[in-house]
């Protein structure tokens, strides 16, 4: 995914820069970059590469350099950002937390418009370059945005900062969230609210969808009204959003205690003690813990000296490695006791399933799971929530196609061709999708034995809705029912 925050101030912007950026760390882990604006001295920005190191450890020794009253910057799991032009709209830099799946067909259109493409990443194209490109088309940075909001299939927030302040543009479904800041003589946009109590930065606004606001020191602007619809992306609350974050007035936490303390109330199974996968599902267990009334226990702590950040690295066997030695199971809080842990997801599986192993080869009698949002059956195409390659990725998908196609259980739940090579049909897999259905049920169970647990259980979809406020017409669940407020081509009017 990634996170930005941005400055603009009376003041040298440095310091509120660098650690307002910081915090969006726990968002992304390729690349970092900042720039500032200085009336006389100009642009300055630097990108450095976090695959191997930290934001803090690569930005600190150059912060001297960042001599602006205004500035951006961006923890970025996809492109190298900032990106610097200089064109009729004047000079500006921008940061975007976005994902094209259009982005070839949009790159083939700007070449034929005689335009070009000059930053490559890992010789692929560059998102934020490509946006830029489309906003320089306008004649006004608010209908070059525009532009943006009806080319990109997909999803894209931007900070823009000019010579004039920064505009702050959110994604025009409003997936990924941007919230405003203020104190006295300086204002500030991020993606998470958490990078403003220690800098004394008090919330003032959350941006709607398709809304563009410009901050300068003195207050904020509304350049468009926002749209009438939205779908927030869910999985800020359930995984992405830091605890102390807030996305539409709703904390993080608050959402992830409420949903573990219902399940916790409704759920029958007999437990001895009750802990949290770190980091996410930490939250969800110290509810499920008040609601079922079983003492909290960390029978697994996360080793945060060298491993303090929840993002892994890009290649899959690293990945497990890192998931792996992070964790550390407390074996003398498991022995012989009925365990149940609470998580956050379970998307491909393979780390679950060996920590389950661990955990009773350690001596834990049981080993219950209970995750704090539905099976993962769709891939998300909003935001960068999954890199998988295909759907078959998530091990619920791959219990569907199982079922679909292999097993005795297919002919049981519908009549369906078993060759491997037929996609599962789509009211199959919304049957899947329906909690408590009969299809539901054997998913569940199956997902289960392939894990080893002696329990499984998913928050109900409902469950989520409640405990996030929102009408669920205003939130995306697309990974989880498929559903779609709208047609990717759809239009988003204004209010």
């Amino acid at each position: 995914m990634g996170g930005f925050f941005g400055t603009v101030s009376l003041e040298k912007c440095a310091a509120d820069l660098f650690y307002g950026t910081d915090y969006q760390s726990h968002l992304g882990t390729r690349r970092g970059g900042m720039a500032t604006f200085s009336k006389e001295k100009g642009f300055y920005r630097a990108i450095h590469n976090l695959e191997n190191t930290y934001f803090r450890t690569r930005f600190e020794p150059e912060l001297e350099k960042f001599n602006g009253e205004s500035g951006i910057g961006i923890i970025s799991d996809t492109d190298a950002q900032p990106m610097l032009f200089n064109c009729h709209l004047g000079r500006f830099a921008i940061v975007t937390v976005a994902k094209i799946n259009n982005i070839e067909d949009i790159a083939e259109q700007l070449l034929q418009e005689n335009m070009h493409l000059s930053e490559f990443s890992s010789g692929k194209i560059n998102p934020t370059e490509l946006i830029g490109l489309l906003i320089v088309k306008g004649h006004t940075f608010v209908e070059g945005i525009e532009n943006v909001f009806k080319s990109v299939k997909g999803s894209c927030s931007m900070l823009l900062l000019t010579e004039d302040g920064i505009i702050a543009a959110r994604d025009a479904w409003g997936r990924t969230p941007i919230v405003i800041g203020k104190k006295d003589g300086a204002m500030a946009a991020t993606s998470e609210s958490t990078a403003f109590p220690n800098l004394g930065y008090e919330t003032s606004y959350f941006v709607g969808p398709g809304e563009i606001v410009r901050l300068r020191p003195d207050g904020m602007l509304q350049l468009r009204k926002p749209n009438k619809k939205m779908q927030i992306c869910s999985f800020l609350w359930i995984y992405y959003g830091f605890p102390t974050s807030s996305y539409e007035g709703k904390n993080v936490e608050d959402v992830r205690f409420e949903t573990g303390r219902v399940m916790g109330e409704e759920d029958p199974t007999e437990v001895d003690s009750v802990g949290g996968i770190p980091d996410s599902g930490i939250g969800m267990a110290v509810g499920y813990s008040a609601g079922h009334k079983v003492p909290y226990q960390r029978g697994i702590s996360k080793y945060t000296p060298t491993w303090p950040r929840s993002f892994m690295p890009a290649n899959q066997e690293m990945r497990n490695l890192v998931a792996r030695m992070k964790l550390i199971p407390n074996q003398d809080m498991l022995k012989g006791k009925r365990c149940l842990f609470c998580d956050d997801s379970i998307v491909r599986g393979t780390q679950l399933r060996e920590n389950t192993k661990v955990l009773k080869d350690l001596g834990a009698k049981e080993v219950h799971m209970r995750i704090a949002c539905p099976p993962l059956i769709y891939a998300c195409p909003f935001v960068n929530f999954s890199a998988s390659k295909s759907e078959l990725e998530l091990i619920a998908r791959r219990v569907i196609k199982d079922f679909e196609t292999h097993s005795d259980h297919a002919t049981m739940l519908a009549d369906v061709p078993k060759e491997d090579n037929v996609d599962v049909p789509a009211e199959r897999l919304k049957a899947y999708a329906t909690t408590d259905s009969p299809e539901y049920k054997a998913m569940v169970a199956e997902i289960a034995k392939r894990l080893n647990l002696d329990t499984l259980k998913f928050t109900k979809l409902e469950t989520i809705i409640d405990a996030i406020g929102l009408d669920k017409c205003q939130v995306c669940t697309h990974c989880f029912d498929g559903s779609s407020f709208h047609s990717l081509e759809e239009e988003n009017t204004n209010a």
